[in-house]
């Protein structure tokens, strides 16, 4: 932690970011997940290690770290939130007036039987997971 109050991210093991790429790969066109969404999925993982894994997964298009964004729905301010928001909005996302994402609308209905199936867990885990999400 510096005198700013930032606190670093923390390192997020490649075999951890290979997982979090594996799972946005899942939210498709028009859809958004939150950080703490994916985290939630990927056990002793934290919505900061998304976000910092999402800061590495690069524009070449493989990984779609623009469907991520804040669990207030809002696109989080970063260096890449204007290129951010008009991917989203590219992709036909619809923002309310005080630039929220309409959650009702673009949410992510979550992951693929395939991925589940990877992953090794209980269904009825995760779809209580999934209720709490926003």
């Amino acid at each position: 932690m510096t005198g700013t109050g930032y606190k670093a991210p923390p390192r997020v093991r490649p075999e951890i970011q290979q997982a979090v790429f594996a799972l946005v790969k899942q939210v498709g066109r028009g859809e958004v997940a939150s950080y703490g969404m994916i985290a939630s999925l990927l056990p002793g993982v934290t919505a900061r290690m998304v976000g910092h894994a999402m800061r590495h997964a690069g524009t070449d298009g493989t990984v779609p770290w623009h469907r991520i964004i804040g669990s207030s729905g809002m696109v989080s301010s970063h260096e890449g939130a204007s290129r951010q928001q008009t991917l989203l909005t590219d992709e036909g996302v619809t923002f309310s007036k005080s630039g929220r994402v309409l959650w009702r609308l673009h949410r992510w209905p979550g992951p693929m039987p395939d991925w589940l199936a990877e992953s090794d867990m209980d269904p009825i885990d995760v779809s209580e997971i999934m209720a709490r999400w926003p």
